[in-house]
């Protein structure tokens, strides 16, 4: 056949969104994984200076803030220079914008069915949990909840910066890097796997929790695939916690 007349396959693309707005010369994803064992390897470095960061306030200011405030707002800094560095590295290395490369768009059909999703999938996880006679640990964030205050924090952080960040981070910049290597569901099943361990200290590594851990990472994969939005990933993600977080704090007030 003439190479002139041969047909064109088209990129693969999310279904229901419209393609990531990154430069016309690049193909989704550009990245590779020399960028994301360098987007990952600077996770701690910033964790540890985010914590450096913190203890310098606390010696100029002359107070040292509760035991919520201080883990907060260090994991706070913590990712925000996370972040500042894959910022940098798209910037740099592709010129491309950070947002529209992660999917942050808005979804076909909108936010709602991804809000939904989430108190749905937290009941679902829930019954599962019962089923597989899950073991209570008590949460090591629980000592974070002293008062009132620490308690609103943490909520808060729980339900935006948290759903937030491991979505760009796994679903956003991650998956679609396995989905191009995997295909489709084994892409979205092994980011799951370290979210979940991810998680593991705070379940004292308990292999129920983790099931379920990787069963609702591997929904939060479906929704972003679904919609193609990372944004759409959050809201269940961030509607996700808000209702196992207000079952923590009936829980607690009875």
């Amino acid at each position: 056949m003439n190479p002139e007349f041969e047909p064109m396959v088209p990129e693969p693309r999310m279904p229901d969104a419209p393609a990531p707005e990154v430069p016309a010369s690049l193909s989704y994803p550009f990245w590779n994984y020399e960028d994301l064992a360098l987007f990952f390897g600077m996770g701690l470095p910033c964790l540890v200076l985010s914590v450096a960061l913190m203890e310098g306030v606390t010696w100029v200011v002359g107070v040292r803030p509760g035991k919520a405030v201080y883990f907060l707002f260090a994991q706070f800094i913590g990712y925000a220079l996370w972040f500042a560095s894959l910022v940098l590295l798209l910037r740099v290395r592709y010129d491309a914008p950070f947002w529209p490369s992660l999917g942050w768009v808005m979804p076909k059909h909108g936010l709602w069915r991804a809000v939904l999703q989430g108190p749905m999938l937290a009941f679902g996880v829930a019954w599962l949990a019962y089923a597989l006679q899950t073991p209570n640990i008590e949460m090591p964030f629980k000592d974070l909840l002293g008062d009132r205050w620490s308690l609103i924090l943490t909520g808060l952080f729980a339900v935006t910066v948290g759903p937030l960040c491991e979505e760009l981070a796994f679903r956003g910049f991650f998956m679609p890097l396995l989905m191009r290597s995997f295909g489709v569901w084994p892409g979205i099943l092994i980011t799951a796997l370290p979210f979940a361990l991810l998680h593991g200290p705070q379940y004292s590594w308990s292999w129920q929790h983790i099931l379920l851990l990787v069963l609702a990472g591997s929904a939060f994969g479906r929704v972003r695939h679904i919609t193609g939005s990372t944004a759409a990933a959050v809201m269940t993600h961030a509607t996700y916690n808000l209702t196992f977080f207000s079952a923590m704090v009936m829980q607690g007030n009875q």
